[in-house]
């Protein structure tokens, strides 16, 4: 919860949306996942303007959760592709 800026209701900013991270996962490492992370940034921005803090508040939770995900998945995929690209590249040479 620290990279959440003035969690109180009397803040005057909401909280990081993580719009721009979930769109380079979206982009670059999972699409599925990317997309959960957009739909949860963007409504991060319109609860805080409707006064819903705590629900801004959950909604950018829920946002830097997906986004994590999304990132680990693409390493994990990046890296099994890697990976059988070297087996596939070495069981040729032999």
């Amino acid at each position: 919860m620290s990279d959440i800026q003035n969690t109180g209701p009397a803040g005057n900013m909401p909280p990081k949306n993580y719009l721009v991270e979930s769109i380079l996962v979206t982009l670059f490492c999972c699409l599925p996942l990317g997309v959960v992370g957009i739909i949860n940034a963007t409504k991060v921005n319109s609860a805080w303007e409707a006064g819903d803090h705590e629900g801004a508040m959950r909604s950018a939770e829920e946002a830097k959760k997906w986004v994590k995900y999304g990132a680990i998945g693409g390493a994990i995929v990046a890296v099994l592709y890697i990976v059988f690209f070297g087996i596939s590249i070495m069981s040729g040479s032999m």
